[in-house]
């Protein structure tokens, strides 16, 4: 058996390095979110609604890249919970706009919070200007150029 396993080469990948972050990160954000019954993709979506009350399912399916299916399942959960109202929306007569309901406000007033310590948990060992690099660095990867 070998006392210490040698992972340098590992280290100089991208995805390796972001899987290893990606874990801790969730893994915490998961044992905060436990006690709000919130998945990080419930926390995504309803943090969506929250914050643009009247997006459709189609707008958050785009910007969360769901698989409509999928979201007809989280919404109806979401209203079975009482977290979220449909109500025709207002330029688009086929699209159902989507709010949080105030149960739905108030539960996620509480998640972000958790949101926002989980986050602080897991990146203490970085200043907040390393932190800021972070989320600019990784949302280059990700984001298309506008």
């Amino acid at each position: 058996m070998t006392d210490k396993i040698d992972t340098r080469y590992l280290e100089t990948l991208l995805g390796y390095n972001t899987r290893r972050a990606t874990l801790t990160i969730i893994s915490r954000f998961i044992e905060r979110m436990a006690e709000f019954d919130l998945r990080p993709v419930d926390f995504s979506v309803l943090s969506l609604i929250g914050h643009n009350p009247g997006i459709t399912s189609r707008e958050l399916c785009n910007a969360l890249n769901i698989l409509p299916p999928n979201m007809v399942g989280f919404l109806k959960a979401f209203e079975k919970r009482e977290l979220i109202d449909r109500a025709p929306h207002p330029t688009d007569g086929r699209a159902m706009g989507l709010s949080l309901t105030q149960k739905g406000q108030q539960l996620m007033q509480k998640a972000e919070v958790a949101a926002i310590e989980s986050d602080a948990s897991a990146a203490h060992q970085l200043s907040a200007a390393e932190q800021k690099t972070l989320m600019r660095l990784l949302q280059k990867i990700y984001r298309t150029p506008d």
